[in-house]
């Protein structure tokens, strides 16, 4: 349980999600159906079309396998013992970046948002990332989802540059931001 966010039953991590083969399976399937249906919708996620099953499945199989190595953290968010968002980071591959970890996604389903979910899981995984040791925290977002960036600013991150007009969504184009929350200089 998540003390202080009174609409999130639980944000589960990856152990907890696998160690329950129903569970396992019902996430994945959740977790393709709101990836799809924010993706349909217009959200910034990194496609265009709605990933299929297969894309979703074969993500969080990475995901859970680089967790495994200590190279990821992944949360999911319940409510009433529905998935109502998930997310994760990935420790940088490059030798000389592994101290560092990129905050990949972060995904709530539309009709929880407003309830604190993404706060919840955001949270979760920068805590994650502390107790792990990494000590660069990355992001990136697309610039027109101010609430996002809204939240990712009130949870300590910081820009540190931005590539105008690089992210390409058919005719249109938008800012790719880039934040970061350096844990080396939090005493």
């Amino acid at each position: 349980m998540t003390s202080g966010v009174t609409n999130v039953s639980a944000i589960l991590d990856a152990m907890e999600l696998t160690s329950d083969p129903e569970l396992e399976v019902r996430f994945a399937e959740s977790a393709h159906r709101i990836l799809a249906d924010l993706v349909s919708g217009g959200a910034a996620l990194g496609w265009v079309e709605p990933p299929s099953r297969d894309e979703v499945a074969e993500l969080l199989g990475y995901v859970v396998s680089a967790v495994q190595a200590g190279d990821a953290a992944l949360r999911a968010a319940y409510l009433d013992r529905r998935l109502v968002g998930l997310g994760y980071w990935l420790r940088y591959a490059r030798p000389t970046h592994r101290p560092h970890a990129d905050l990949e996604k972060i995904a709530v389903d539309a009709a929880a948002h407003g309830r604190g979910v993404g706060r919840a899981l955001t949270a979760a995984l920068i805590a994650d990332a502390q107790e792990a040791g990494i000590e660069v925290l990355t992001l990136d977002a697309r610039g027109d989802n101010t609430n996002a960036l809204h939240l990712y600013r009130s949870l300590g991150f910081a820009e540190y540059g931005r590539l105008p007009d690089f992210v390409a969504v058919g005719e249109h184009r938008y800012d790719k931001v880039f934040y970061m929350l350096d844990f080396r200089q939090q005493g």
